[in-house]
């Protein structure tokens, strides 16, 4: 194997939800300074789903159309629009805009819309053109997707983005360049501060460009390099002469080795139409139903409950459980890169128990400001613990079922990235309402959390 493909392979995988992690993770710094204040995370959560539009295109396409949308063309479209889209968010996240008396963050709502469409599409494109190379390669992706969410979070750490210290409510004001909160709690109790970042949100947002312009140069690479040329497995996937049929079976042309065969095929069982047909119907159902749920999991339900689940053990709880976690994705992709079980039964044991984690992490959540061991050491290493089984787990279970679908052909890997974006939108959907209309989470101080002991 190229050790050059492994690392364009891994740009490429950074570039598919580098925006809108990079989002996410410098809400903090955004926050304070626009208008909507704490209810853009919700209006970010709304445009996020609305960008589906973008996938649900691409998968009519492909099923009701099918050759007539040029992938490669769409993967360069969506990629120079991130460039394009986090380079102009540099400089006009703060801007403006009056709407009906009010002001609104217009410029940093469409922009963000326009990076979900990217970030959302990728899902469905991004995979599929994996197809040209070899499997092995397709688990380096996997290791790229799970660094957009790692290398974004790192770089704001360094900013020093979220950092709280706790400060005598009773003593002086916030020093200059400090955003307090909680700024009337009764007097002697301790207030919590924000520190301020060592280099700006305009800055982060052109590192954000910076980052899908190497996504760009990485996919340019992978099409024309003649290193890479030498790893395509075969030179049928852009051909357009050559009948839908006959390019799923060329593609599924390679040689089959012990570790990519299914690993259980029951005696009897009807094969399915789907894909090479290697599996059964009950089971290629089992498999995506797996898929959207895990999905849904990691992408959205969990996700909206963090902050409740791990600010009552501290600010140092929450930062280290988000960090961790975020390195436990890409190490599960390694892992499955070395030991690659293709195990229908390990698959949905794993996402069993990777489930089990995440209603420790939810009831954890539902019992805020309060958890269990809330005033204990043990309880911070608890849920810092949960946090990254629960990743490890269930992202070893996407990585081996986006292997899996790779070896059903181009067509798997499109229905792959529609089911992940379906089931990730069916969690934000549930969540939104709990979290944002119902409140039936409720917030942890990081400074003041009173809890019985």
């Amino acid at each position: 194997m190229s050790l050059l493909t492994h690392v364009l392979a891994c740009l490429f995988g950074m570039g598919s939800w580098v925006a809108i992690n990079g989002m996410w993770v410098e809400l903090p710094l955004i926050v304070p300074e626009t208008p909507e204040g704490w209810y853009l995370p919700s209006y970010l959560t709304v445009i996020i789903q609305m960008a589906n539009v973008g996938p649900l295109v691409i998968t009519l396409m492909h099923r009701f159309r099918p050759g007539v949308l040029s992938e490669r063309l769409v993967i360069y479209s969506i990629v120079a629009l991130g460039i394009v889209a986090t380079f102009l968010l540099a400089f006009f996240w703060r801007h403006t805009v009056t709407i009906e008396g009010s002001l609104h963050s217009a410029p940093l709502l469409a922009l963000s819309f326009l990076l979900s469409v990217v970030d959302c599409t990728s899902s469905v494109t991004f995979l599929p053109f994996m197809m040209q190379l070899r499997p092995q390669y397709l688990t380096t992706y996997f290791v790229g997707e799970g660094l957009s969410g790692l290398v974004p979070a790192l770089v704001a750490l360094i900013q020093g983005v979220g950092v709280v210290h706790c400060r005598n409510a009773t003593s002086a004001d916030a020093a200059a360049g400090e955003i307090a909160f909680n700024a009337t709690i009764g007097s002697g109790e301790l207030q919590a501060v924000y520190q301020p970042a060592t280099f700006s949100a305009q800055v982060f947002f052109v590192f954000l460009s910076a980052m899908m312009a190497a996504c760009l140069v990485a996919f340019v690479l992978l099409n024309h390099h003649p290193a890479v040329a030498r790893e395509r497995k075969n030179d049928l996937y852009f051909s357009g002469d050559l009948a839908s049929g006959k390019r799923e079976e060329g593609l599924s042309m390679h040689a089959q080795t012990p570790e990519q065969k299914p690993m259980i095929s029951p005696l009897g069982a009807g094969r399915s139409s789907f894909g090479r047909g290697t599996y059964s119907n009950l089971e290629a159902l089992f498999i995506f139903v797996v898929l959207a749920w895990v999905n849904a999991l990691t992408n959205a339900v969990l996700p909206s409950v963090q902050s409740y689940s791990c600010l009552p053990y501290g600010n140092k709880a929450y930062h280290l459980a988000a960090t961790v976690a975020a390195v436990a994705n890409p190490v599960a992709c390694f892992i499955a890169m070395f030991v690659p079980i293709r195990s229908l039964i390990l698959m949905g044991f794993l996402a069993m128990v990777g489930t089990g984690f995440g209603a420790y992490i939810m009831a954890m959540a539902a019992l805020s400001p309060c958890p269990l061991l809330v005033h204990s050491d043990s309880g911070t290493a608890v849920i810092v613990l949960a946090w990254v089984l629960f990743v490890l787990c269930l992202s070893y279970v996407k990585v081996i079922i986006g292997v899996i679908l790779r070896d059903e052909g181009h067509s798997a890997l499109v229905w792959c990235g529609a089911v992940v974006q379906l089931g990730s939108m069916v969690g934000a959907v549930s969540m939104f309402p709990l979290v944002s209309v119902y409140g039936l989470f409720r917030s942890g101080d990081a400074c003041n959390t009173k809890c019985p002991m």
